[in-house]
C-alpha cells in the first residue's frame, strides 16, 4: 500500500499483519480521493476505524490541514504511528487510541470537512457512529461523511438519523456511501 498523490506521493505504508484490517486498495483509494479532492485543501479530516492510517495520510498528502486517526487495535496503532513518522505528518495529526464511539466526543473542531469510516463489515457499527455524529457540532451542512461498507449493507435508516445519501459508489466487493446532514432550508447553519 502506498500514498497515491500529493506531498508524500509514492511512499510505501506499513499495514498491520493479519485480517483484522482491510487496507483499501490503491485503485479504490484513487477513485475515492478523486471524489473527495474538493473537500481536502486546508480541511479537517476524520479517519475512523483507521487501520494503518492510509486514508487519513492520503488526505494529509493531498492538502488537508489536520487529520484525526481513531483506532483501538494495538498493532494498527503502531502502524499508524510508524506511517505518520515516515511520511512526516505527525504534527498535522491527532491519534486517538480508543473506541470510535467514545472518541467522537473528544474531537473539538468547529467543522469537520470529511469524516471517513471503514468499520468492520456487517456489524452495524456505522449506524451507531452516525447516531452519535448527528449531534456533534462539528458535523455541519458542509461536512461530507463517507462509509466504506459491504455491498449488502443497508443505509435506508439514515434519514431517521438526519442524514441523506448523496451518492453511492459500488465496486466489485464493497461500496462507498456518501452522506450529508439533512438541514432544513430555513436553518442558518
Amino acid at each position: 500500500m502506498r500514498v497515491i498523490a500529493g506531498r508524500a506521493r509514492s511512499l510505501k505504508l506499513k499495514t498491520p499483519e493479519g485480517m483484522d484490517t482491510r487496507p483499501t486498495t490503491d485503485r479504490l483509494k484513487e477513485t475515492l480521493f478523486n471524489m473527495l479532492q474538493p473537500y481536502l485543501p486546508d480541511g479537517i479530516f476524520l479517519d475512523l476505524f483507521s487501520g494503518s492510517g492510509g486514508i487519513g495520510i492520503e488526505a494529509l498528502s493531498r492538502g488537508a490541514r489536520h487529520a484525526y486517526f481513531v483506532e483501538n487495535n494495538k498493532k494498527a496503532l503502531a502502524c499508524i504511528l510508524d506511517n505518520l513518522k515516515f511520511t512526516g505528518f505527525m504534527e498535522q495529526s491527532t491519534v486517538l487510541k480508543q473506541d470510535v464511539l467514545s472518541a467522537l466526543a473528544s474531537i473539538h473542531e468547529k467543522e469537520a470537512d470529511v469524516i471517513f469510516m471503514d468499520p468492520p463489515y456487517d456489524h452495524a457499527y456505522e449506524k451507531q457512529v452516525l447516531a452519535i455524529l448527528k449531534d456533534m457540532p462539528y458535523v455541519t451542512k458542509n461536512t461530507l461523511l463517507v462509509v466504506e461498507a459491504s455491498l449488502e449493507t443497508d443505509f435506508s435508516y439514515t434519514e431517521s438519523l438526519g442524514f441523506f445519501v448523496e451518492k453511492e459508489k459500488k465496486y466489485k466487493t464493497n461500496k462507498h456511501v456518501f452522506l450529508k446532514k439533512n438541514f432544513k432550508k430555513n436553518e442558518n447553519l
